[in-house]
Protein backbone atom coordinates (compact mmCIF):
# COMPACT_ATOMS: atom_id res chain seq x y z
CA UNK A 1 0.00 0.00 0.00
CA UNK A 2 1.28 3.50 -0.91
CA UNK A 3 0.48 6.65 1.11
CA UNK A 4 -0.17 10.09 -0.39
CA UNK A 5 3.47 10.93 0.29
CA UNK A 6 4.55 7.99 -1.85
CA UNK A 7 5.87 5.95 1.07
CA UNK A 8 5.39 2.23 0.90
CA UNK A 9 3.67 0.85 4.01
CA UNK A 10 3.33 -2.86 4.63
CA UNK A 11 -0.26 -3.58 5.67
CA UNK A 12 -0.64 -5.34 8.99
CA UNK A 13 -2.24 -8.77 8.74
CA UNK A 14 -5.66 -8.98 10.28
CA UNK A 15 -6.81 -11.53 12.82
CA UNK A 16 -7.90 -13.86 10.02
CA UNK A 17 -4.24 -14.23 8.97
CA UNK A 18 -3.45 -15.92 12.27
CA UNK A 19 -6.07 -18.70 12.00
CA UNK A 20 -3.32 -21.32 12.22
CA UNK A 21 -2.17 -20.25 15.72
CA UNK A 22 -4.95 -21.94 17.73
CA UNK A 23 -4.61 -25.00 15.48
CA UNK A 24 -0.90 -25.16 16.30
CA UNK A 25 -1.61 -24.77 20.02
CA UNK A 26 -3.92 -27.79 19.81
CA UNK A 27 -1.81 -29.80 17.37
CA UNK A 28 1.50 -29.60 19.25
CA UNK A 29 0.33 -31.36 22.47
CA UNK A 30 -1.64 -33.81 20.33
CA UNK A 31 1.51 -34.71 18.38
CA UNK A 32 3.49 -34.94 21.62
CA UNK A 33 0.89 -37.40 22.93
CA UNK A 34 0.84 -39.59 19.82
CA UNK A 35 4.61 -39.70 19.25
CA UNK A 36 7.11 -41.38 21.53
CA UNK A 37 9.09 -44.51 22.20
CA UNK A 38 5.98 -46.49 21.13
CA UNK A 39 3.90 -44.51 18.63
CA UNK A 40 0.14 -44.47 19.18
CA UNK A 41 -2.16 -43.86 16.22
CA UNK A 42 -3.75 -40.42 16.14
CA UNK A 43 -7.20 -41.98 15.91
CA UNK A 44 -6.54 -43.98 19.07
CA UNK A 45 -5.42 -40.81 20.86
CA UNK A 46 -8.59 -38.96 19.84
CA UNK A 47 -10.81 -41.85 20.89
CA UNK A 48 -9.01 -42.02 24.24
CA UNK A 49 -9.70 -38.30 24.73
CA UNK A 50 -13.37 -38.81 23.86
CA UNK A 51 -13.68 -41.72 26.28
CA UNK A 52 -12.12 -39.74 29.13
CA UNK A 53 -13.87 -36.43 28.53
CA UNK A 54 -17.31 -37.51 27.33
CA UNK A 55 -17.48 -41.23 28.20
CA UNK A 56 -17.89 -41.98 24.48
CA UNK A 57 -17.41 -45.73 24.88
CA UNK A 58 -14.94 -46.27 22.03
CA UNK A 59 -13.06 -49.56 22.03
CA UNK A 60 -9.58 -48.53 23.18
CA UNK A 61 -7.07 -50.84 24.81
CA UNK A 62 -6.96 -50.00 28.55
CA UNK A 63 -3.17 -49.77 28.42
CA UNK A 64 -3.29 -47.26 25.55
CA UNK A 65 -6.02 -45.34 27.37
CA UNK A 66 -3.86 -45.06 30.47
CA UNK A 67 -0.71 -44.13 28.55
CA UNK A 68 -2.51 -41.41 26.59
CA UNK A 69 -4.46 -39.79 29.42
CA UNK A 70 -2.33 -40.38 32.51
CA UNK A 71 1.19 -40.21 31.09
CA UNK A 72 1.69 -38.64 27.67
CA UNK A 73 -0.94 -35.89 27.63
CA UNK A 74 0.07 -34.32 30.97
CA UNK A 75 3.70 -34.66 29.92
CA UNK A 76 3.05 -32.82 26.63
CA UNK A 77 1.03 -30.09 28.37
CA UNK A 78 3.73 -29.52 31.00
CA UNK A 79 6.42 -29.45 28.29
CA UNK A 80 4.43 -26.86 26.34
CA UNK A 81 3.78 -24.70 29.39
CA UNK A 82 7.39 -24.99 30.52
CA UNK A 83 8.72 -24.02 27.08
CA UNK A 84 6.41 -21.02 26.87
CA UNK A 85 7.22 -19.88 30.41
CA UNK A 86 10.99 -20.15 30.00
CA UNK A 87 10.84 -18.37 26.63
CA UNK A 88 8.86 -15.47 28.09
CA UNK A 89 11.22 -15.30 31.07
CA UNK A 90 14.22 -15.12 28.77
CA UNK A 91 12.60 -12.45 26.63
CA UNK A 92 11.75 -10.27 29.64
CA UNK A 93 15.24 -10.59 31.13
CA UNK A 94 16.92 -9.79 27.81
CA UNK A 95 14.78 -6.68 27.44
CA UNK A 96 15.07 -5.39 31.02
CA UNK A 97 18.83 -6.00 31.18
CA UNK A 98 19.47 -5.06 27.52
CA UNK A 99 21.57 -8.19 27.26
CA UNK A 100 21.25 -10.66 24.39
CA UNK A 101 22.72 -13.43 26.56
CA UNK A 102 20.32 -13.13 29.50
CA UNK A 103 18.10 -16.06 30.38
CA UNK A 104 17.08 -17.79 33.64
CA UNK A 105 19.64 -20.56 33.15
CA UNK A 106 22.71 -18.40 32.43
CA UNK A 107 21.84 -15.84 35.12
CA UNK A 108 21.69 -18.49 37.83
CA UNK A 109 17.93 -18.23 38.44
CA UNK A 110 17.37 -21.88 37.51
CA UNK A 111 20.29 -22.95 39.71
CA UNK A 112 18.92 -20.96 42.66
CA UNK A 113 15.47 -22.43 42.12
CA UNK A 114 16.96 -25.93 42.06
CA UNK A 115 18.74 -25.25 45.35
CA UNK A 116 15.56 -23.95 46.97
CA UNK A 117 13.57 -26.96 45.78
CA UNK A 118 16.21 -29.40 47.00
CA UNK A 119 16.41 -27.66 50.40
CA UNK A 120 12.68 -28.29 50.87
CA UNK A 121 12.51 -31.76 49.30
CA UNK A 122 15.71 -33.32 50.65
CA UNK A 123 16.93 -31.32 53.62
CA UNK A 124 13.39 -30.94 54.92
CA UNK A 125 13.84 -27.27 55.82
CA UNK A 126 10.38 -25.71 55.88
CA UNK A 127 8.90 -28.89 54.46
CA UNK A 128 6.05 -28.91 56.97
CA UNK A 129 4.66 -25.57 55.77
CA UNK A 130 6.63 -24.61 52.65
CA UNK A 131 5.80 -26.31 49.32
CA UNK A 132 8.58 -27.23 46.93
CA UNK A 133 7.56 -24.54 44.44
CA UNK A 134 7.75 -21.85 47.14
CA UNK A 135 11.23 -23.03 48.12
CA UNK A 136 12.21 -22.84 44.46
CA UNK A 137 10.85 -19.27 44.22
CA UNK A 138 12.85 -18.16 47.27
CA UNK A 139 15.97 -19.74 45.80
CA UNK A 140 15.38 -18.09 42.42
CA UNK A 141 14.95 -14.64 43.99
CA UNK A 142 18.06 -15.11 46.13
CA UNK A 143 20.10 -16.12 43.10
CA UNK A 144 18.91 -13.21 40.98
CA UNK A 145 19.54 -10.75 43.79
CA UNK A 146 23.05 -12.06 44.29
CA UNK A 147 23.85 -12.00 40.56
CA UNK A 148 22.58 -8.46 39.96
CA UNK A 149 24.30 -7.21 43.12
CA UNK A 150 27.61 -8.78 42.08
CA UNK A 151 27.31 -7.34 38.57
CA UNK A 152 26.71 -3.84 39.95
CA UNK A 153 29.68 -4.10 42.30
CA UNK A 154 31.78 -5.19 39.32
CA UNK A 155 30.70 -2.12 37.35
CA UNK A 156 27.89 -3.63 35.28
CA UNK A 157 25.82 -1.11 33.35
CA UNK A 158 24.23 -0.40 29.96
CA UNK A 159 27.50 -1.04 28.07
CA UNK A 160 29.15 -4.00 26.41
CA UNK A 161 31.35 -4.38 29.47
CA UNK A 162 28.28 -4.29 31.72
CA UNK A 163 26.61 -7.00 29.65
CA UNK A 164 29.69 -9.17 30.05
CA UNK A 165 29.79 -8.49 33.80
CA UNK A 166 26.25 -9.72 34.42
CA UNK A 167 26.87 -12.88 32.37
CA UNK A 168 30.05 -13.56 34.37
CA UNK A 169 28.15 -12.88 37.59
CA UNK A 170 25.46 -15.31 36.43
CA UNK A 171 28.05 -18.00 35.78
CA UNK A 172 29.50 -17.45 39.26
CA UNK A 173 26.04 -17.59 40.81
CA UNK A 174 25.16 -20.76 38.92
CA UNK A 175 28.33 -22.47 40.12
CA UNK A 176 27.72 -21.40 43.71
CA UNK A 177 24.12 -22.60 43.83
CA UNK A 178 24.95 -25.81 41.95
CA UNK A 179 27.64 -26.48 44.53
CA UNK A 180 25.14 -25.84 47.35
CA UNK A 181 22.70 -28.24 45.71
CA UNK A 182 25.37 -30.93 45.41
CA UNK A 183 26.38 -30.39 49.05
CA UNK A 184 22.79 -30.76 50.27
CA UNK A 185 22.31 -33.92 48.21
CA UNK A 186 25.54 -35.44 49.50
CA UNK A 187 24.74 -34.44 53.08
CA UNK A 188 21.07 -35.35 53.34
CA UNK A 189 19.93 -37.59 50.47
CA UNK A 190 20.00 -41.36 50.34
CA UNK A 191 21.65 -43.12 47.40
CA UNK A 192 18.26 -43.66 45.73
CA UNK A 193 17.22 -40.03 46.30
CA UNK A 194 20.56 -38.80 44.94
CA UNK A 195 20.13 -40.75 41.68
CA UNK A 196 16.62 -39.45 41.19
CA UNK A 197 17.54 -35.85 41.97
CA UNK A 198 20.60 -35.83 39.69
CA UNK A 199 18.43 -37.09 36.80
CA UNK A 200 15.78 -34.48 37.67
CA UNK A 201 18.36 -31.68 37.70
CA UNK A 202 19.12 -32.39 34.02
CA UNK A 203 15.46 -31.80 33.12
CA UNK A 204 13.03 -34.65 33.54
CA UNK A 205 9.37 -34.90 32.56
CA UNK A 206 8.91 -38.57 33.39
CA UNK A 207 7.06 -38.08 36.66
CA UNK A 208 4.64 -35.29 35.74
CA UNK A 209 0.95 -35.74 36.50
CA UNK A 210 -2.21 -33.64 36.21
CA UNK A 211 -1.44 -31.72 39.41
CA UNK A 212 1.76 -30.55 37.75
CA UNK A 213 -0.22 -29.40 34.70
CA UNK A 214 -2.28 -27.07 36.90
CA UNK A 215 0.84 -25.51 38.45
CA UNK A 216 2.65 -25.18 35.12
CA UNK A 217 -0.32 -23.57 33.36
CA UNK A 218 -0.86 -21.17 36.28
CA UNK A 219 2.82 -20.16 36.20
CA UNK A 220 2.96 -19.54 32.46
CA UNK A 221 -0.36 -17.68 32.55
CA UNK A 222 1.04 -15.37 35.24
CA UNK A 223 4.23 -14.68 33.28
CA UNK A 224 2.34 -14.23 29.99
CA UNK A 225 -0.21 -11.92 31.59
CA UNK A 226 2.48 -9.76 33.22
CA UNK A 227 4.41 -9.49 29.94
CA UNK A 228 1.26 -8.65 27.93
CA UNK A 229 0.22 -6.05 30.50
CA UNK A 230 3.59 -4.31 30.14
CA UNK A 231 4.26 -4.67 26.40
CA UNK A 232 4.56 -0.90 25.90
CA UNK A 233 6.90 -0.64 28.85
CA UNK A 234 9.02 -3.47 27.44
CA UNK A 235 9.24 -1.58 24.13
CA UNK A 236 10.48 1.44 26.07
CA UNK A 237 13.05 -0.64 27.99
CA UNK A 238 14.54 -1.67 24.64
CA UNK A 239 16.23 1.76 24.62
CA UNK A 240 17.32 1.59 28.27
CA UNK A 241 15.82 2.33 31.67
CA UNK A 242 16.57 6.06 31.42
CA UNK A 243 14.70 6.32 28.13
CA UNK A 244 11.82 4.32 29.62
CA UNK A 245 11.65 6.72 32.60
CA UNK A 246 11.63 9.73 30.25
CA UNK A 247 8.61 8.19 28.49
CA UNK A 248 6.69 8.01 31.77
CA UNK A 249 7.30 4.35 32.62
CA UNK A 250 7.45 3.69 36.39
CA UNK A 251 10.77 1.89 36.02
CA UNK A 252 11.23 0.36 39.46
CA UNK A 253 7.66 -0.87 39.76
CA UNK A 254 7.63 -2.42 36.29
CA UNK A 255 11.01 -4.05 36.87
CA UNK A 256 9.85 -5.49 40.20
CA UNK A 257 6.61 -6.89 38.76
CA UNK A 258 8.25 -8.44 35.69
CA UNK A 259 11.21 -9.90 37.56
CA UNK A 260 8.93 -11.38 40.21
CA UNK A 261 6.70 -12.92 37.51
CA UNK A 262 9.77 -14.24 35.69
CA UNK A 263 11.28 -15.73 38.85
CA UNK A 264 7.93 -17.27 39.86
CA UNK A 265 7.46 -18.90 36.45
CA UNK A 266 11.02 -20.22 36.44
CA UNK A 267 10.71 -21.53 40.00
CA UNK A 268 7.45 -23.32 39.22
CA UNK A 269 8.95 -24.96 36.14
CA UNK A 270 12.12 -25.99 37.97
CA UNK A 271 10.10 -27.49 40.83
CA UNK A 272 8.27 -29.69 38.26
CA UNK A 273 10.89 -30.53 35.65
CA UNK A 274 14.29 -29.50 37.02
CA UNK A 275 16.59 -27.02 35.31
CA UNK A 276 16.17 -26.93 31.52
CA UNK A 277 18.73 -24.71 29.87
CA UNK A 278 18.93 -22.59 26.72
CA UNK A 279 15.17 -22.33 26.02
CA UNK A 280 14.97 -18.79 27.37
CA UNK A 281 18.14 -17.86 25.50
CA UNK A 282 17.46 -19.23 22.02
CA UNK A 283 13.70 -18.87 21.55
CA UNK A 284 13.41 -15.05 21.96
CA UNK A 285 16.11 -14.56 19.30
CA UNK A 286 14.27 -16.89 16.94
CA UNK A 287 11.05 -14.97 17.58
CA UNK A 288 12.76 -11.63 16.82
CA UNK A 289 13.91 -12.97 13.47
CA UNK A 290 10.32 -13.94 12.63
CA UNK A 291 8.19 -11.08 13.97
CA UNK A 292 10.55 -8.19 14.73
CA UNK A 293 11.20 -6.38 18.01
CA UNK A 294 7.72 -5.06 18.93
CA UNK A 295 6.71 -6.86 22.10
CA UNK A 296 3.02 -6.96 21.21
CA UNK A 297 4.00 -9.65 18.71
CA UNK A 298 7.24 -10.79 20.30
CA UNK A 299 5.64 -11.99 23.55
CA UNK A 300 3.06 -14.35 21.97
CA UNK A 301 5.54 -15.48 19.31
CA UNK A 302 8.13 -16.39 21.96
CA UNK A 303 5.54 -18.29 23.99
CA UNK A 304 4.32 -20.20 20.92
CA UNK A 305 7.80 -21.10 19.67
CA UNK A 306 8.89 -22.08 23.18
CA UNK A 307 5.87 -24.36 23.55
CA UNK A 308 6.48 -26.14 20.24
CA UNK A 309 10.25 -26.32 20.80
CA UNK A 310 10.07 -28.03 24.18
CA UNK A 311 7.33 -30.46 23.12
CA UNK A 312 9.50 -31.42 20.13
CA UNK A 313 12.55 -31.73 22.40
CA UNK A 314 10.62 -34.04 24.71
CA UNK A 315 9.57 -36.26 21.79
CA UNK A 316 13.19 -36.42 20.62
CA UNK A 317 14.35 -37.24 24.16
CA UNK A 318 11.99 -40.23 24.20
CA UNK A 319 12.92 -41.48 20.72
CA UNK A 320 16.63 -40.69 20.29
CA UNK A 321 17.95 -43.71 22.22
CA UNK A 322 15.81 -46.86 21.79
CA UNK A 323 14.58 -48.21 25.09
CA UNK A 324 15.78 -45.21 27.08
CA UNK A 325 14.43 -41.73 27.82
CA UNK A 326 17.06 -39.00 27.87
CA UNK A 327 16.79 -35.98 30.17
CA UNK A 328 15.16 -33.23 28.15
CA UNK A 329 17.90 -30.82 29.19
CA UNK A 330 20.35 -32.88 27.14
CA UNK A 331 18.34 -32.26 23.97
CA UNK A 332 17.88 -28.53 24.61
CA UNK A 333 21.61 -28.19 25.29
CA UNK A 334 22.46 -29.93 22.00
CA UNK A 335 20.42 -27.24 20.22
CA UNK A 336 21.13 -24.34 22.56
CA UNK A 337 24.91 -24.58 22.87
CA UNK A 338 25.58 -24.01 19.12
CA UNK A 339 22.94 -21.24 19.12
CA UNK A 340 24.70 -19.66 22.12
CA UNK A 341 27.96 -19.66 20.16
CA UNK A 342 26.25 -17.97 17.20
CA UNK A 343 24.77 -15.28 19.47
CA UNK A 344 28.20 -14.62 21.00
CA UNK A 345 29.78 -14.22 17.54
CA UNK A 346 26.98 -11.93 16.32
CA UNK A 347 27.22 -9.82 19.49
CA UNK A 348 30.96 -9.39 18.95
CA UNK A 349 30.43 -8.45 15.29
CA UNK A 350 27.82 -5.85 16.26
CA UNK A 351 30.08 -4.30 18.92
Amino acid sequence: MTTDAGVMVRPRPGLAAWWWVPLLILAAPLAGTAMGETPIALGTVLRAFANQLWDAGYAVDPIDQGIVWSYRLPRALVAGACGAGLAISGLVLQTLLRNALADPYLLGISAGASTGAVVVAVAGIGGAFLPMSAGALLGAMAAFGMVTGLARLAGGGPTARGAAQIVLAGIAGSQLFNALTSFIIARSASAEQARGIMFWLLGNLSGVRWDDVVLAVAAVTTALGAAFWHVRSLDAFTFGSESAASLGVPVRRVQAVLILATAAATAAMVSITGAIGFVGLVVPHAARLLVGSRHARLVPASALIGMVFLIAADVIARMLVPGQTLPIGVVTALVGAPAFAVILIRARSAA
